[in-house]
C-alpha cells in the first residue's frame, strides 16, 4: 500500500506531502489546478518521463518520494528474489532526485537502474491514466487481460510453452542454415577445414602471448637494459658501506647504544652484496638472440592475427574451433544429421502444439468465465442492454505465448450483432469497460495499489452514480487513489484531497490539503454548483455524501 507521497520543487508543486491510506482516497481540484502533476509525480517517481519542465522554476533539481508498506509475505519475498531487503516493518522508500543533467532512482537508498525499477514498482501499484482505456483499441492487450485473470492456470503453461519455443525457433534456425545446395556446402566445407587447419598447427595455448610480449618488450629493450644496469653497478660498487660501518663499530667502543646502528649497517652491506652479486648474474647470463627475437615477434604477430579474425582471447579461438569442427562434421554427414534435426523439430514442435493446445483450451474455459463478470460489471456501470463476448482465434503461426489471437466482442443494442470492441465503443464507454475489466481484476491479481486518472471522463448522471460504486467495490479489496471532477464519484471517498493553486511572492504554488466532513461537503457542492453556490446547492451536497457513505457501509458489510 501507498503511505506517502512526497514531492519537492515539480513543476507548480514547491513542496507537499500527502499521507493515502486503505480504501477510496479522492483527489479533487478546479481545472488547472495542478492535478495532472500529483499524478505525473508518481510516474516519474516509478520511472516515466521527465519533461523539460519538470523542474519548478528556480530550483536546481526536484524530488518525489514514494513510502509503501509491504505487509503481504509473498510480496516480500518477490521483492527479495528481486535483491530487495526489507526492514522488519515492511517500509519501501522510492525516490527520484531530477537535475538538468541527469535524474537518479532509488530504493531504500539503493541507487537502481529503470530496468529493475519496473520490476519492483509493477509487484506494487497500477497506474490508470486518463488515456489507457484506448489501449482497448488493441488486441494484443485483450490477450493480456485474459493471462493475467487466469495466470494461477495460463501461467505455468505459458512458462512452459515458451522455453519449447525457445527450442523450436532454435531448431528450425538451424534448419534453415542446413538449406544448402550441395556446390555451396562444398564451398562451405573446403573453407572450414582450411580454418580448422590453421588453427590447429597454431597450436595455441592459454597465457602464451603474455609470455611471449614480455620476452619480446626485454629482448627489444636489452641495450638500454644493460646501460641502465651498468650504472647502476657503477653507483653500488664502492665501500662506503663498509668505511661507514668501521667508523660506528669504533664509537660504539665508547657507547653501546650505537650497536644497533652497527648490526643495521652490517645488514645493509650484506644486502648491498647480494644486490651487486645478482647485477652481475644478469648481466653476465642476458644474452641477446636476432633469431629469437625474430621468432618472438613472428609468433606474436600470428596470435594477433588470429585474434582479429576469430576472437579476442585463446579461450574465443578454441571454442570457435570446436564450433567450426562441429559444422564440418554436420557438412560431412548432412543427410544424416537434416535426418536427425528435422526428426528432432518435429517431436519438438508436437510438444509446442500440445502445449499451446492446453494454453488454449484454458484460456476458453476462463474467457467465458471473465467475459460473464465483465458484462455483469458493464451493467453494474448502466450498459442497458449489453452483451461481451472474447473471440479466441488460432494464429498460423506459434508464439512464445502460444498460438492463440484473442479479441473482446461487444454488442450495446438489442438486435444488433456482436462486434470488435475497438469499431464500436465510443471513449466513455472505454472508460466505464476498462474499469469494469479493473474490478474484475481486483478479485484475482495482487497490485495493492491502483490509481485512477479520470476514469469519469465522458460520463455523468446515473452512470456517474455506478462507476463510483464500483470504484468503492474496488476500494474494498485495495487501496486506490482516484483524480475526479464528478461529485458523484468524489462523495464516496474515505479520505479526500483538495489540489488548488495560489499565487505567494509572485510565483504560482500548488498546494495539497486533506479535508474533513464538513470540508468535504463544501468541496461536493463546489464540484455541483459551478458559478454560484446557493444553500440549496450545499443541501445536495450533504444529501449526496450521506447517501454515498449509508452506500459504502451497505455494501462493505454484504462484501
Amino acid at each position: 500500500m501507498l503511505l506517502d507521497l512526497r514531492v519537492k520543487n515539480l513543476a507548480l508543486i514547491e513542496k507537499a506531502e500527502v499521507s493515502f491510506s486503505e480504501g477510496l482516497n479522492i483527489l479533487t481540484g478546479e481545472t488547472g489546478a495542478g492535478k495532472s502533476i500529483i499524478i505525473g509525480s508518481v510516474n516519474m517517481a516509478l520511472g516515466g518521463k521527465v519533461t523539460k519542465d519538470a523542474i519548478r522554476q528556480g530550483a536546481e533539481s526536484a524530488y518525489v518520494e514514494l513510502v509503501f508498506a509491504v505487509d503481504e509475505p509473498e510480496k516480500r519475498e518477490a521483492l527479495r528474489k528481486l535483491d530487495i531487503e526489507l526492514p522488519e516493518d515492511g517500509t519501501l522508500i522510492l525516490s527520484r532526485k531530477i537535475t538538468p543533467a541527469r535524474s537518479v532512482s532509488k530504493v531504500n537508498d539503493e541507487t537502481v537502474t529503470a530496468g529493475r525499477l519496473r520490476e519492483i514498482t509493477g509487484l506494487l501499484i497500477d497506474i490508470h491514466g486518463q488515456h489507457d482505456h484506448q489501449s482497448l483499441l488493441y488486441k494484443a492487450r485483450h490477450l493480456e487481460i485474459l493471462d493475467s485473470y487466469a495466470r494461477a492456470q495460463t501461467g505455468p503453461l505459458k512458462e512452459q510453452a515458451a522455453e519449447v519455443y525457445r527450442e523450436y525457433k532454435a531448431l528450425q534456425e538451424r534448419l534453415e542454415g542446413m538449406d544448402l545446395d550441395q556446390e555451396a556446402r562444398i564451398r562451405e566445407a573446403d573453407f572450414l577445414r582450411f580454418e580448422i587447419l590453421e588453427l590447429e598447427q597454431a597450436r595455441l595455448k592459454e597465457g602464451e602471448e603474455e609470455e611471449l610480449a614480455a620476452d619480446y618488450r626485454r629482448l627489444n629493450h636489452a641495450q638500454k637494459i644493460m646501460e641502465h644496469l651498468s650504472s647502476a653497478y657503477r653507483e653500488l660498487d664502492g665501500d662506503q658501506i663498509g668505511r661507514a660501518m668501521r667508523e660506528v663499530a669504533q664509537a660504539a667502543e665508547y657507547d653501546g647504544a650505537l650497536q644497533e646502528i652497527r648490526d643495521q649497517l652490517t645488514d645493509a652491506e650484506s644486502i648491498l652484496s647480494d644486490c651487486l652479486h645478482d647485477i652481475t648474474s644478469y648481466m653476465d647470463e642476458f644474452r641477446f638472440d636476432e633469431e629469437t627475437f625474430r621468432q618472438i615477434g613472428d609468433r606474436l604477430d600470428l596470435i594477433h592475427n588470429l585474434y582479429a579474425k576469430y576472437g579476442s582471447s585463446v579461450p574465443d579461438i578454441l571454442r570457435k574451433l570446436e564450433e567450426k569442427k562441429a559444422r564440418l562434421d554436420e557438412l560431412e554427414h548432412f543427410d544424416l544429421v537434416k535426418e536427425k534435426l528435422e526428426q528432432e523439430y518435429a517431436r519438438c514442435e508436437k510438444r509446442l502444439d500440445s502445449l499451446c493446445g492446453r494454453l488454449s483450451e484454458a484460456r476458453r474455459s476462463a474467457a467465458v468465465v471473465l467475459t460473464q463478470k465483465i458484462r455483469q460489471g458493464l451493467l453494474d456501470l448502466n450498459f442497458i442492454d449489453v452483451r461481451f463476448e472474447m473471440d479466441l482465434r488460432r494464429l498460423a503461426h506459434y508464439t512464445a505465448g502460444g498460438y492463440d489471437e484473442a479479441e473482446f466482442l461487444i454488442s450495446t443494442n438489442p438486435g444488433l450483432p456482436m462486434r470488435p470492441l475497438g469499431s464500436v465503443a465510443s471513449g466513455g464507454e472505454l472508460s466505464r469497460i476498462m474499469l469494469a475489466i479493473k474490478a474484475v481484476l481486483a478479485d484475482t491479481d495482487d497490485i495493492p495499489t491502483l490509481i485512477f486518472d479520470e476514469i469519469d471522463t465522458g460520463i455523468s448522471g446515473r452512470t456517474a452514480q455506478m462507476v463510483s460504486e464500483k470504484l468503492s467495490y474496488i476500494a474494498g479489496r485495495r487501496q486506490v487513489i482516484c483524480i475526479t471532477h464528478l461529485p458523484q464519484i468524489a462523495a464516496m471517498a474515505d479520505r479526500h484531497f483538495e489540489i488548488a493553486k495560489a499565487a505567494e511572492d509572485g510565483q504560482t504554488t500548488t498546494r495539497i490539503r486533506e479535508l474533513d466532513d464538513s470540508q468535504m461537503v463544501e468541496e461536493l457542492a463546489r464540484l455541483l454548483g459551478g458559478a454560484e453556490i446557493t444553500a440549496a446547492v450545499y443541501e445536495n451536497a450533504r444529501e449526496m455524501k450521506a447517501l454515498a457513505d449509508r452506500k459504502k457501509a451497505a455494501n462493505r458489510r454484504s462484501g
